[in-house]
């Protein structure tokens, strides 16, 4: 019997109040600054309709701030181009009429359209990969994160390179580069927040800071680090399995 095939899933990201962003953040600016209007529109007020971009720009090129409707197969690519960042509000859509693609590392997980059918709104953690919702739960609760031992978990992980190669370079072959900045930045600034609160001293804090990111590299990427003992150790490293925080350790 033939093998059958997963259908392709088309996302886009919209800002939290369900607009577009734009398709160039520094042509918007530059329309901004001169006084012209950026159009766009509210994915969230078209559910269950097809809609025809407002202003279609060349195809398919980059020649205004709002050229095109600009769709991911991968969504933990989906950030990448959403400079405002976290939060967002995600969309399942289909293209409608011609599409394009600008090929070569963007292919196959870029399309473009000037048109697109709004099937629903989704969880809003797809944006981080099938793994999101666990990131996502891993950053918040970051503000209890626990200290110890720290000095020879992070000798361990530099001398592995645990986050320089293994992260780094299974977040894109797996195109969840975008994912794993964004939950960086996230951890980053949650962890930083909760110990400053606490009186930690800038040490304490950038150690912290340090663990947040392993952390949730570790779950983004848990299923991508996996085979064999010596990656599962790197894996069980970047969860922090051996410091005194088992609940942030959980699968």
């Amino acid at each position: 019997m033939p093998r059958s095939t997963r259908p392709v899933v088309h996302y886009m990201a919209t800002r939290p109040d369900g607009t577009v962003p734009p398709t160039c953040e520094d042509l918007a600016r530059y329309a901004i600054a001169h006084g012209e209007t950026v159009t766009t529109v509210n994915l969230a007020d078209h559910i269950g309709e097809t809609i025809d971009h407002p202003s279609p720009g060349q195809k398919w090129y980059t020649d205004k701030p709002f050229s095109y409707f600009h769709m991911y197969t991968r969504p933990g690519e989906i950030l990448e181009r959403i400079d405002e960042g976290w939060p967002v509000r995600l969309f399942v859509v289909e293209a409608r009429g011609e599409t394009g693609n600008w090929g070569g590392h963007h292919y196959p997980y870029w399309l473009m359209s000037h048109q697109v059918h709004v099937v629903e709104e989704t969880d809003a953690w797809r944006a981080f990969g099938h793994r999101g919702e666990k990131v996502l739960a891993t950053i918040a609760q970051l503000p209890d994160l626990a200290r110890h031992t720290y000095d020879a978990w992070h000798q361990r992980l530099t001398a592995t390179h645990a986050m320089d190669w293994w992260a780094h370079h299974r977040a894109d072959y797996s195109r969840r580069r975008a994912a794993l900045t964004a939950a960086y930045e996230l951890a980053g600034d949650a962890a930083a927040k909760a110990a400053t609160g606490a009186g930690a001293t800038p040490d304490a804090i950038t150690a912290i800071s340090r663990r947040a990111h392993a952390l949730v590299a570790g779950q983004l990427l848990h299923d991508r680090i996996r085979n064999g003992e010596y990656e599962q150790s790197i894996r069980a490293l970047l969860l922090g399995t051996q410091l005194d925080t088992p609940s942030l350790a959980a699968v």
